[in-house]
């Protein structure tokens, strides 16, 4: 339940980031306005918060895990969005990071 928990919160606060910077991009560089922007800024308060909610208390862990699910992440959206196609070694430098999310959230420990 634990692991189920984390992975959705990991999902959420990828949402919540990755759609935050979208949309501040979105507003600067496709000149769509302050609304998006300040939709950007919010969304990226929000993920801040989410990343509180992680059962683990470990700061450093968490926000280095974290960078495994952005990098994935932001791959994903970028296909989504923006019609983004990413190469073979996009995957698997994905799937590195997510492997390594992995082995720092979830790796047995001695505590």
């Amino acid at each position: 339940m634990l692991l189920a928990r984390s992975v959705a919160l990991f999902v959420v606060a990828a949402l919540f980031e990755i759609g935050g910077a979208w949309l501040v991009w979105q507003g600067v560089r496709e000149h769509r306005g302050w609304i998006w922007i300040g939709a950007g800024v919010i969304a990226l308060g929000a993920y801040g918060f989410v990343a509180t909610l992680q059962p683990d208390g470990d700061f450093g862990r968490i926000l280095a895990a974290y960078g495994g699910v952005f990098v994935a992440g932001s791959i994903a959206w970028g296909m989504v969005a923006d019609g983004y196609r990413p190469d073979r070694w996009d995957v698997t430098g994905a799937l590195i990071c997510l492997a390594g999310m992995a082995l720092i959230m979830y790796a047995p420990r001695d505590h």
